[in-house]
């Protein structure tokens, strides 16, 4: 069947309401279970680490099919973390330091999180050297 063909779309469209739906509500079991700041940055940055797991993943062994792929990276993950409460978070915070605290945490674990996952990758496939990614 043509990638392009109508059922085709419609199993991707699937895929990724079933990622959602978990990340969701993966989400929402976390900020029930920590305070709402750390609750975002927590989902931020693991679900940060993930992707750049799956991400670079791809990128060294190709191992994770593509339409596992769509539904923990679109799906999942795209529902799991939440950039539009962080913003909140930040436009809320009456303390300046807690706007740098939410600000910092979440880029700086986000970005920890993408290298982690990186670092994940690199160990799947033992036959890549450690060094930049056209090495």
């Amino acid at each position: 069947m043509a990638a392009d063909h109508s059922l085709v779309r419609l199993e991707t469209l699937a895929l990724i309401a079933v990622g959602g739906f978990a990340g969701s509500n993966l989400r929402l079991f976390v900020m029930d279970l920590l305070a709402d700041v750390p609750s975002i940055v927590f989902v931020n940055a693991v679900g940060s680490a993930v992707l750049g797991l799956l991400v670079y993943e791809a990128e060294y062994t190709g191992h994770i099919g593509s339409q596992a792929r769509t539904v923990f990276a679109t799906g999942f993950l795209s529902s799991l973390t939440t950039y539009s409460t962080f913003a909140l978070q930040t436009a809320f915070a009456a303390d300046p330091l807690a706007i740098g605290g939410i600000v910092a945490a979440n880029y700086g674990l986000g970005l920890a999180g993408v290298l982690v996952g990186r670092a994940l990758a690199r160990q799947l496939d033992g036959s890549r050297p450690a060094g930049g990614e056209t090495t």
